[in-house]
């Protein structure tokens, strides 16, 4: 999977504003929703707010990637934010996040959601890609870095 075919300059916010996770998460939402990924913004928000209910989607190192599968979307969709402050996102290595990508998919098609997800961690394993991301001044520094 091409992350560049599902992320564009339009669903990357390098300014995100919110404190806490649940501020973090409706601001990732209003990135789809603006950009028309996503119709339905309560299904999306309940399909993202029951994962992290399972376990959060706080990883390591700082970023975090709240996902969920629903019915406001008939194909994968995600965005990126970037937060200026860390916020507490329940991480497994307990530190708090900065990037964020957010993911939604359909419930009946599972292989380019979880194919998205491995991408993704593996993609940000990278020290150095995850200092870059979070230097970026523009989206299309963001989309360039992830292309890399």
């Amino acid at each position: 999977m091409n992350l560049k075919t599902v992320i564009t300059t339009e669903t990357i916010d390098l300014h995100l504003k919110g404190t806490t996770k649940k501020e973090i998460i409706n601001e990732l939402l209003d990135i789809l929703v603006r950009t028309g990924k996503i119709q339905d913004r309560e299904a999306a928000l309940t399909a993202v707010m029951d994962r992290e209910e399972k376990m959060s989607t706080g990883m390591k190192h700082g970023i975090a990637i709240p996902h969920g599968k629903c019915a406001a979307t008939e194909d994968l969709v995600a965005c990126i934010g970037i937060s200026e402050t860390p916020v507490d996102f329940d991480s497994l290595d307990k530190q708090p996040c900065r990037i964020f990508i957010m993911t939604l998919s359909p419930v009946e098609k599972t292989g380019p959601h979880l194919q998205f997800l491995a991408e993704v961690s593996l993609l940000f394993k990278s020290s150095d890609k995850r200092d870059e991301i979070l230097k970026a001044a523009t989206p299309g520094e963001v989309l360039e870095i992830l292309a890399e």
